[in-house]
């Protein structure tokens, strides 16, 4: 079992309807375009494929009223993408969400977590 002063981390999914899900990877995926500026390198460090990353920008540009991410083609000036105004405020409200789910639940967590059997060498 987890040790108490180690709390259940909180995963949260949102689904809108079909086809439209926002949760921590395209979240994580939105922080790591910000910091590198760059689509590839988000998704080098998180260890997706190229065409991954894409497609997940791609989904997020399209579930939303406007896009979460420019991008400009490399070239003899280079590349890059960047996070757009709409997309600092879907991580912002989508990490928003989370803190008051682990706030909100917290206590239920900790009563399931002190129900989970032991997990010998935490596997």
């Amino acid at each position: 079992m987890s040790e108490a002063s180690d709390p259940p981390d909180f995963r949260i999914r949102i689904l809108f309807g079909p086809g439209a899900m926002m949760g921590p990877g395209k979240a994580e995926l939105l922080e790591r375009i910000a910091r590198t500026g760059s689509i590839a390198a988000a998704g080098r460090e998180m260890k997706m494929s190229y065409k991954r990353a894409w497609q997940l920008v791609e989904t997020m540009n399209a579930m939303f009223r406007a896009p979460v991410v420019e991008s400009s083609r490399g070239g003899a000036k280079g590349g890059g993408a960047r996070v757009t105004e709409t997309g600092a405020e879907v991580l912002e409200a989508y990490r928003a969400l989370e803190a008051e789910a682990r706030a909100a639940g917290g206590g239920q967590a900790r009563r399931l977590q002190q129900l989970l059997a032991d997990i010998p060498d935490g596997k």
